[in-house]
C-alpha cells in the first residue's frame, strides 16, 4: 500500500485507482443505455416520460448510501496515510452497518409518502401510472442500493481498485441481461427495469462485502469493530452530507428541469430523459477519473506529502479537462444519430439534439467542478464540499433556470444547467485558491 500512494509515480498512481474505477462507471454507462433503449423501444412516450419522472429518486439512494461511502472513505483514506489502522477499521465497520439501517428507514419513510413524493417529481394523470411502477420497486431495494455504495468506496482506500471494479461490474451485468426479459417477455414494463436494477445491487452487493472480507487487511465487516465515538461520527457525516448532497442536488436539479419541461409537453420530457442517460456517457467516466484519484488525494493529504499532493492535484485537472473536451466535441456532432438511436419520433429527435448539444458545450468545467468537489471531500474541507455540492446542480442551477425560463422560455431552460457549469466552476477555482493557498 505504502508504495503506490507514497513511491509510485503520480500517473502510474493515479491510473492504477482510477482506471478500474472508470471502467466500473463505463459498465454502468453501458448498462444506463441499454436501459434507456430497452424501455424506448416500448415506444410509448409516456411510459418512458414516466421511467424519466423517478431518475431523481435512484440519485436519492445513492446520495444516501455516498454519506457512507463517500464520508468513510475520505476519514479512511487520511487515517491511513496517518498510519491509524485501528481507527480505520471501526470507521469502516461503522460506515456498512450505518448505511444498512439508514435504508430500512427510507424505505418506510418513502413507502408511506408514495403519491405526494410523486406529485413533486411531476407525474401527471398519464405517466402517473408508470412511474408509480417504477418507485415502488427501487423503494424496495433502498437497501441493497445503499448498502453496495459503502464497501464499493472503502476497498478502494487500501488499493483494491481492481476489486471494486469487479463486484460493481458484476452486478451491471447481471442488470443488463435482465433488463430486456423482465421489460418485454415478462410484461412487466417499467417494473421491470426498476426490478433489474435492484436485483443487479444486490448482487453487488453481496460481492462487495465478500471481496472485502477476504482482501482487506484494515475495511472491516465485523459488526463488534462497528462503535466510533462522536467525534469520527461527525467527520464521517461532515464530509458524507456534502458528498450525499451533490447527488440530492442532481436530483432536484432534474426534478425542477422536468417539471419545467412538463408545460412543453410529455415529448420534451422523454427526449430530456434519453438526454440525461446520453451525457452519462461523458459525465461517468469523468466521475470515475475523480472518484478513482479520492484515495490518493486523501493519503497524500493525510501524510502530510503537499509537494505530491499539488502534483496529484494538476494532473487529475488535466485528464479531467481533456477528456471531456475530446468526448464533447464527438458528441455533439453526432447528436442527432445518437438520440435516434432510442426513439424515432422526429419531435424527440430535434428536441433531444438541442439539449444534448446544449449539456455537452459545457462539460470541460464539469471536470473541473468534479476535481475541485472531490479534493474538497478527500481533504476533509467540510465547507468547499458543502459549498459545491449545492452550488451547480442546487442553489446556482435553481436561480439560472428561474431567470432564463423567464427571459428566454424554451431555450432558456434547456442552457440554464450550461450556465450553471461555467458559474460552478468559476466558484470552485476560487475556494481552491483560498483553502490551498495557491491555484490547485
Amino acid at each position: 500500500m505504502e508504495e503506490l500512494f507514497e513511491r509510485a509515480p503520480i500517473p502510474k498512481a493515479y491510473f492504477k485507482l482510477a482506471l478500474p474505477v472508470v471502467l466500473g462507471m463505463v459498465a454502468s454507462m453501458v448498462y444506463n443505455l441499454a436501459d434507456t433503449y430497452f424501455v424506448a423501444q416500448t415506444q410509448n412516450t409516456d411510459l418512458v416520460a414516466g421511467v424519466a419522472l423517478c431518475t431523481p429518486l435512484f440519485s436519492l439512494l445513492l446520495a444516501l448510501g455516498d454519506i457512507f461511502g463517500l464520508g468513510g472513505s475520505s476519514l479512511i483514506s487520511r487515517l491511513l496515510g496517518e498510519k491509524d489502522y485501528a481507527t480505520g477499521r471501526r470507521v469502516s465497520s461503522f460506515c456498512l452497518y450505518g448505511a444498512l439501517v439508514a435504508g430500512v428507514v427510507v424505505t418506510i419513510f418513502l413507502l408511506l409518502f408514495t403519491k405526494p413524493i410523486l406529485g413533486l417529481f411531476g407525474a401527471t394523470t398519464a405517466t402517473a401510472p408508470y412511474a408509480r411502477q417504477f418507485y415502488r420497486i427501487m423503494v424496495f431495494g433502498a437497501v441493497p442500493i445503499m448498502v453496495s455504495l459503502v464497501p464499493g468506496n472503502l476497498i478502494r482506500t487500501e488499493g483494491f481498485a481492481t476489486q471494486s471494479m469487479v463486484g460493481t461490474m458484476i452486478g451491471t451485468g447481471v442488470t443488463i441481461i435482465l433488463d430486456p426479459i423482465l421489460i418485454f417477455p415478462m410484461g412487466m414494463g417499467a417494473a421491470g427495469a426498476a426490478l433489474a436494477t435492484v436485483i443487479g445491487y444486490s448482487v453487488s452487493a453481496i460481492v462487495l462485502v465478500w471481496q472485502t472480507k477476504r482482501y482487506c487487511r484494515v475495511i472491516s465487516i465485523d459488526i463488534r469493530q462497528s462503535r466510533v465515538n462522536w467525534q469520527l461520527v461527525r467527520q464521517i457525516l461532515f464530509i458524507g452530507i456534502p458528498g450525499a448532497l451533490t447527488n440530492i442536488m442532481q436530483a432536484f436539479g432534474t426534478t425542477v428541469l422536468n417539471r419545467y419541461l412538463a408545460n412543453y409537453g410529455p415529448t420534451r420530457v422523454a427526449a430530456m430523459g434519453i438526454v440525461l442517460k446520453v451525457y452519462l456517457i461523458v459525465m461517468l467516466v469523468m466521475i470515475g477519473f475523480a472518484f478513482g484519484a479520492q484515495p490518493l488525494v486523501g493519503y497524500t493529504y493525510g501524510a502530510q506529502a503537499m509537494e505530491r499532493f499539488r502534483r496529484v492535484l494538476r494532473f487529475d485537472l488535466l485528464i479531467e479537462v481533456g477528456y471531456a473536451l475530446v468526448v464533447a466535441v464527438i458528441m455533439m456532432v453526432l447528436a442527432p444519430q445518437i438520440i435516434g438511436l432510442f426513439l424515432k419520433d422526429s419531435a424527440v429527435i430535434t428536441a433531444g439534439t438541442l439539449m444534448l448539444r446544449a449539456f455537452l458545450s459545457t462539460t470541460p468545467f464539469v471536470g473541473a467542478i468534479l476535481v475541485y468537489t472531490t479534493v474538497f471531500q478527500s481533504t476533509g474541507k467540510a465547507g468547499g464540499a458543502f459549498i459545491m455540492s449545492i452550488a451547480r446542480q442546487g442553489i446556482v442551477f435553481y436561480f439560472m433556470i428561474v431567470v432564463a425560463a423567464r427571459l428566454f422560455g424554451y431555450n432558456g431552460i434547456i442552457w440554464a444547467q450550461p450556465a450553471a457549469d461555467v458559474v460552478t466552476c468559476l466558484l470552485g477555482l476560487g475556494l481552491a485558491r483560498t483553502i490551498f493557498k495557491r491555484p490547485a
